[in-house]
């Protein structure tokens, strides 16, 4: 990019303003215009943007410290529980479904969980 002339700004529509007497060029009249509407549009929708983000609650969380510790920890307890239940459920049901195929012989499933015997029956042999 070219340097920009003094007083010229960048990516503004029109003639470049003159910093000794703040005015415009010619044509300065709609252009003025339509260009604050554009920013006023662009405002509302930086402000409708932050007040859906909840920007203003995430600072208020910021700025008390131990709430956050406190929330974090909360969730992490529940995130733990929730995660112990259900590799429990998830446990109990692969094993309930592998008992199953054992009583009906499938023949592959059914020999692996031979061998898992045979291996968990040695192990406590050799332990006792």
């Amino acid at each position: 990019m070219s340097k920009s002339r003094k007083g010229e700004k960048r990516g503004t529509k029109g003639a470049p303003e003159d910093e000794e007497f703040g005015t415009r060029g010619p044509g300065e009249g709609e252009g003025s215009r339509a260009g604050k509407r554009s920013l006023e549009e662009t405002l509302i929708k930086v402000s409708d943007s932050l007040e859906r983000a909840k920007i203003a609650e995430y600072v208020n969380l910021l700025n008390r410290p131990g709430r956050l510790l406190w929330l974090n920890l909360v969730g992490g307890l529940a995130r733990g529980v929730g995660l112990a239940v259900g590799f429990t459920l998830l446990g109990s049901m692969i094993i309930y479904v592998l008992t199953r195929s054992y009583i009906l012989n499938l023949p592959v499933v059914g020999q692996f969980l031979g061998e898992l015997v045979w291996i968990i029956q040695q192990y406590l042999r050799n332990k006792g």
